[in-house]
Formats: structure tokens, sequence, C-alpha cells
């Protein structure tokens, strides 16, 4: 019966209630039946944000983001990059991945992500260095972009981390060999990292330079089909 609190988070995410409440009510009904008192219910959630509380930080920046937003962040980052006449969609995202691995290889994984960065200023960088050169881009296309920023932040974070020796991979990796009686130095693990951070690097580019020739096609025959309407209507 004590496991009933997993029963209620999975009810409660199918009939998509808010995932706090279910997730409170779940611990404090699997408390109840383990015969705990209230009190140390309630003392096991303050506990646990206590031990826990660097996570929460995200809470303070999405208002702060959202506020930006509000204010027409989106909106700048669009019309900054607009200026620039030899911006393009893939080189913004080239730029952007260049940085995201490099700061990464140096233990800087919080330099970017999502939230505080893909959404409100690379994806909408993109997507104007594609209408200042386009001038209309279609829905279907913008999803795209914003999709390859999105991946540019994840390949780049993700290979270019395990170059830093500190990093939680190298130091899992390390424990698991040592607990298997296999020698290993985590020093050169990371120095093993930066050829394949190169190979993603080359990979990802090559990639990129992809999507600007596919969106200066798609969109090139998208513009003359706008145009035979236009002369039709």
């Amino acid at each position: 019966m004590v496991l009933i609190g997993v029963a209620i988070v999975i009810i409660g995410f199918i009939i998509r209630l808010n995932p706090l409440l279910v997730v409170t009510v779940a611990g404090l009904v699997t408390g109840l039946v383990a015969h705990q008192s209230l009190y140390e219910i309630i003392s096991q959630f303050g506990e646990a944000f206590t031990v826990n509380r660097y996570m929460a930080v995200f809470i303070a920046t999405l208002p702060v983001i959202g506020l930006l937003e509000r204010f027409g962040l989106r909106e700048q980052a669009e019309s900054v990059v607009s200026k620039i006449k030899a911006a393009t969609a893939g080189r913004i995202l080239m730029l952007y991945f260049f940085i995201r691995e490099v700061a990464a290889a140096f233990g800087l994984t919080s330099i970017g992500g999502h939230a505080q960065m893909v959404r409100p200023l690379i994806a909408p960088m993109a997507e104007g260095a594609a209408e200042a050169k386009y001038k209309k881009v279609p829905e279907d296309v913008k999803e795209n972009i914003r999709a390859h920023a999105a991946a540019a932040d994840n390949i780049g974070v993700f290979f270019g981390e395990d170059v830093f020796v500190a990093v939680g991979a190298i130091l899992l990796m390390q424990g698991f060999f040592a607990q298997n009686h296999i020698a290993s130095d985590p020093l050169k693990m990371a120095l093993w990292a930066i050829p394949t951070a190169i190979c993603a690097l080359i990979v990802h580019f090559i990639r990129l330079f992809l999507l600007d020739r596919s969106l200066d096609r798609k969109l090139r025959n998208y513009e003359s089909s706008e145009v035979s309407k236009k002369k039709e209507a």
C-alpha cells in the first residue's frame, strides 16, 4: 500500500492535473499509509527542499525570462540580427554551438540552456536572420530552425563537458573503472574527449551548413510560388 503514491502520480499526470499538486498529494498519502504523522511528513518535505534548494533556482529565472520576453526581448533579438547582412540561421547557430562547446569544455555548462538562451535569444535570432533574407518564413520552417537551435545547445554541451576533468561523466566513468579494478586517469580521459568534441563540431557545422542550403532552396521556391499566386489573383 505504501506504493499507492506512485499510482496517484500516474493517474494525476494522465488526467493532466497540476504536477505540483499531484506530487504533494502523493507524498502526503504515502506518508499517512506508512503510519507517519502529519508533522513528520511536512518535516520531510521541508528537509528535502532545504537539501535540494539549489534545484529551485530555476523558479526565479523563469519569471525574469518571461518579463524580458513580454517587453520585447525576442523582437529586439530579431531586429538586431536582421541588420547584419552576412547573418544566416545556420551561421548564428554555428557561432552559438562553438561558444557552447568551448564554454562547456572549461566547465561553464551554465552558460546557455534552452530556457535562458535558446528560446528567448538564439532561436529568435536565427529566425530573424531567415526573415531578413527571405522576408516571409512559413511556420513549419520556423519550427525547423527552433529544433536546430535546441540541438545546437544539446550537442554542444554534451560533447564539450567531457573535456572538463571535473565533470560528473568523467568522475562516474573513473569510479566505475576503479570498482572493477581497472586503472584509469581522469585527466587522460578528458584529453581523449577532445578529438570527439572536434569531430562533433565539424559534423554539426556541416549539418548547419546544409540547413542554410535547405532554407535557401525551400524559401526561394516558396517566395516564387507566393509571387505567382499574387499574379494569378
